[in-house]
């Protein structure tokens, strides 16, 4: 479906650098990034470009079995730092809302759709209700879920209610948990990150059946009353899409309690954080390395 002419817009410039500082020459390094914004019916990009430094001497663009643009790179000669810088402008507008059928859809019947949906889709529901390495199935995070999901009850406010619990049983804390920290873990100490609160509800959701899939991106955060928007100071965000026949996919964010609107910058989505991270790859040689990421994302004008 092409945007609507009417639909109200917002543009976003949004720069994202990683830097990589390493204590020895690295003599060989091989990359993958997913740092191209997706073009959606929502969204589209006006311009993007991916600057990396030392200049590599392979690179090729693929698109993953998500539909994401993977950039592979590669780097021959001795370096002890690599940069690599995104910079994009995005118009966003609001999702599609699809009309919710007579009486709501039971989340039963949105179970039982997503294990008989035709093939066609190229990211198929039922694919997105399979554990993962990093979502895997937990009785912990179903067991957390089955409240919001009593027998019977409309779809959509069931998962609004779980998003709402998640936001509200667990602290936001930085450096609580690390990449490898599991779902159970999340679930035992009741705090974390937005990529922690996006598996559980996924784990939450794929525990009774649900389809449902990891998204990354930005998020525009707004600065303290009078003061000025700083360079540099946000971060790559993550939230939730979960699926039914008769809305297709509604995006959720547990961090922030809220549906995605337009001020939700869509990069990447897969099964879990795995699928859509920024920047990873080997390297030979190196010693220790320091990493340091900034991202912006500001309103741009016009």
């Amino acid at each position: 479906m092409a945007p609507r002419p009417t639909d109200p817009r917002v543009a976003y410039r949004v720069e994202h650098e990683t830097r990589y500082a390493y204590t020895a020459p690295v003599s060989q390094s091989w990359q993958l990034a997913r740092l191209a914004p997706r073009t959606l019916p929502w969204q589209s990009v006006r311009g993007h470009a991916l600057h990396i430094d030392p200049p590599p001497d392979e690179r090729h663009d693929v698109e993953d079995s998500f539909g994401n643009c993977v950039t592979h790179f590669a780097l021959h000669g001795a370096h002890r730092l690599l940069r690599v810088a995104m910079h994009c402008v995005v118009d966003v507008g609001p999702r599609p809302a699809a009309a919710p059928p007579p009486g709501g859809q039971a989340w039963e019947r949105v179970r039982d759709a997503a294990r008989g949906t035709p093939p066609g889709d190229d990211l198929l529901p039922a694919r997105m209700v399979e554990p993962t390495r990093l979502v895997p199935l937990s009785d912990g995070a179903r067991a957390y879920a089955l409240p919001s999901f009593p027998p019977g009850r409309d779809w959509r406010e069931a998962i609004t209610e779980l998003m709402r619990r998640i936001h509200r049983d667990f602290e936001f804390e930085p450096g609580a948990t690390t990449v490898s920290t599991s779902v159970d873990e999340v679930l035992h100490q009741r705090r974390g990150v937005c990529q922690d609160f996006a598996h559980l509800l996924l784990a939450c959701l794929r525990g009774l059946g649900l389809p449902a899939r990891y998204v990354s991106g930005y998020l525009l955060t707004e600065p303290p009353p009078g003061r000025p928007r700083l360079m540099g100071v946000d971060a790559s965000h993550a939230w939730v899409a979960a699926w039914s026949p008769a809305h297709g996919w509604v995006e959720l964010d547990p961090t922030n309690d809220q549906h995605a609107d337009a001020r939700y910058i869509t990069l990447a989505w897969g099964a879990d954080f795995a699928d859509v991270v920024p920047l990873r790859g080997v390297i030979r040689g190196g010693g220790k390395q320091k990493l340091a990421v900034s991202v912006s994302v500001l309103p741009e004008p016009g």
